[in-house]
Parts: structure tokens; C-alpha cells; sequence
């Protein structure tokens, strides 16, 4: 019996570690898209933090935000201990202020909406919040439903997007799999998706985006692919061949995407990339180290995270 356990066990390990021919084809593809996609021209740079007090740093940037105007505020959300979980930063990299202690488990993703409210997700409460832009707490959407997984603190929401209609759409990927919308005021309209990987169906669905027109594109990340659905939850489509997509965000008429291959381990270097949203095809796209979060100022740049206490800007040379 301790021979077969012992067996079974060691197969278990290798059945882990031998390749996947499905996800290697599909690895090779991407590679040959983006071999035939223009380089953009944009340089990485990192932006030091100017920290407000000694001994004072921030831990994993796990998503960024900016504001629009000539002098933007970068919002920082991040799971370090000694700083506050949300940080905003001018273009220097000083500190403006800082808030959210004790609210946050596991701070996942923020979001600016159109009037410039901060809104922050929750991956382990599922709670999303909305604050002003000084740090004001104005609502608090507990989501719930989360189911109970062993040997993990992830089980709840992942990302948020503003629809055109002033509604919330929310990627609920953590444990479960499926979009929820709610009105401005937190209630509940409709909801969307389950596991799987047929039209509809997710496998943590991580990112989303809606761009004006009123199409939602959902980064269904372990399915490797790019969902995309009308306001009312029909799907529209797929783009399956952009590799795990872990972030994605819409940006003066064009999609922008953090990405990585299938059959590389989370946090692999990937890539940054332009996306036609009427195609899928892809305008441009830059190496990159971090795929979690991507955002965009009004001058095209873009900004994703690091650690400890800098951030990942690509600049216009």
C-alpha cells in the first residue's frame, strides 16, 4: 500500500510539470502574433516613490489608476503592510495622500470612474468601495456569495468597469465565475456566467473593461481568452489567440491589455499590448514584467506596478 501511495504520489508531481501540447501550440501562436505586431516605442522607466516619512514603503502594487488633466493623480493600490492599501502620487512620485487601513484583506483592483470617484475591489472580502478623490468613503457594495475553497484567502471579486448607462459591471472570478451588474446606488440588476469554457462560461474571469459603445470585454484569464458580451450579458464574441490576459482597460477608442503566455507560471514576463476592439488585431505591444494592472494618461503612456516603492512607467522617448 506504501509502495502505490508513494507511486501515486511521485506521478502526481510529474502529471504537474509535463508539458501541455494544447497550451504550447497555443504559446507558439501568440509568439507569431506578436513577432508580426509593431514594437511600440514607448521606453520603460521606473518612477521612485518619495516616501512621506522613514521606514515608510509600499508592498506589491497590485493595480494603478490616473487621472485625466495635464497634472495627473496616479492611485496606487497596494498589499504592503506599513502603508495604507491606497495611495495617490503625482507624476514625481510624492506622496499626496493616503487612506484605507484596516478596510482591506486583499487589496486587488482600482478603478476611476467618469466623474473621478476612486472605486477599489476586494479579492478576498469581495467588497468594493467607492471613495472621493481625497479618501472619503461614500459606499460600500458587499457582493457576497462566496463559496469556500481550502488553502486560499482568494474567493471573491476581481476587477470593476463603468457601463456608458452609469451601471457597474463587476468580475466576480475568484471562486466563482461571473459578471454582476448593479445600479449607482449598489442594487443588483442582473448577473452572468459560470464555470466552464464554452460561450459564457469563465475560468476566473480577471479583468473588464466596457468601452462607450457599450461592449464589455472580460479577460477570462485560465481560459486564455478575451470575452465579449453586450450590456445585458449576451455574448458577442471571442478573441482566444492574446494569451492569459490578466488586465485590460479601454482608453480613447482602443483596448489595452496585460498578457502573458498559458503555459508559463502567473507574474512570467509578457507582454503590454494595443488592441483594434473591433478586430482583436493587435496595434502594438512592449515587453513587460507585470501584467496585473495597466493604465494609460492622457498622453498615451502607460503605468503598471513594481515593488518596493517604485512604479513601472512606459514613457514616450
Amino acid at each position: 500500500m506504501r509502495v502505490w501511495l508513494m507511486a501515486w504520489a511521485g506521478w502526481a508531481v510529474m502529471a504537474q510539470t509535463l508539458p501541455d501540447p494544447k497550451l504550447d501550440a497555443q504559446t507558439d501562436q501568440l509568439r507569431q502574433v506578436i513577432n508580426r505586431a509593431p514594437r511600440s516605442l514607448l521606453k520603460r522607466t521606473e518612477l521612485a516613490l518619495r516616501p512621506p516619512k522613514p521606514g515608510w514603503e509600499v508592498g506589491m502594487i497590485s493595480s494603478v489608476a490616473v487621472s485625466a488633466g495635464p497634472k495627473p493623480t496616479i492611485y496606487l493600490l497596494q498589499r504592503g503592510l506599513v502603508a495604507d492599501p491606497v495611495i495617490a502620487i503625482d507624476e514625481t512620485g510624492r506622496v499626496l495622500r493616503s487612506w484605507g487601513a484596516g478596510l482591506f484583506q486583499i487589496p486587488h483592483s482600482i478603478r476611476l470612474d467618469p466623474q473621478g470617484y476612486v472605486w477599489t475591489v476586494d479579492a478576498a472580502s469581495s467588497n468594493i468601495y467607492k471613495f472621493s478623490p481625497d479618501g472619503k468613503l461614500l459606499q460600500t457594495i458587499s457582493v457576497g456569495g462566496q463559496p469556500v475553497k481550502a488553502g486560499t484567502k482568494f474567493v471573491g471579486t476581481a476587477d470593476i468597469a463603468f457601463g456608458p448607462n452609469g451601471h457597474l459591471y463587476i468580475a466576480d472570478g475568484y471562486g466563482n465565475a461571473r459578471i454582476l451588474e448593479y445600479s449607482t446606488t449598489g442594487e443588483r440588476l442582473r448577473e452572468w456566467g459560470k464555470h466552464g469554457t464554452g460561450p459564457g462560461e469563465f475560468n476566473l474571469p480577471h479583468g473588464i473593461a466596457v468601452d462607450p459603445q457599450g461592449v464589455i470585454y472580460v479577460a477570462d484569464r485560465e481560459n486564455g481568452r478575451i470575452q465579449r458580451f453586450d450590456l445585458n450579458g449576451k455574448y458577442l464574441g471571442e478573441w482566444p489567440e492574446l494569451g492569459k490576459t490578466f488586465s485590460i482597460t479601454f482608453h480613447k477608442g482602443y483596448l489595452f491589455i496585460g498578457t502573458q503566455p498559458r503555459n508559463a507560471p502567473n507574474t512570467s514576463p509578457g507582454w503590454l499590448m494595443s488592441i483594434d476592439p473591433r478586430t482583436g488585431q493587435i496595434n502594438w505591444q512592449v515587453e513587460s514584467t507585470g501584467q496585473h494592472s495597466v493604465a494609460l494618461n492622457d498622453q498615451g503612456e502607460l503605468l503598471n506596478g513594481s515593488a518596493p516603492n517604485r512604479l513601472v512607467y512606459f514613457r514616450r522617448k
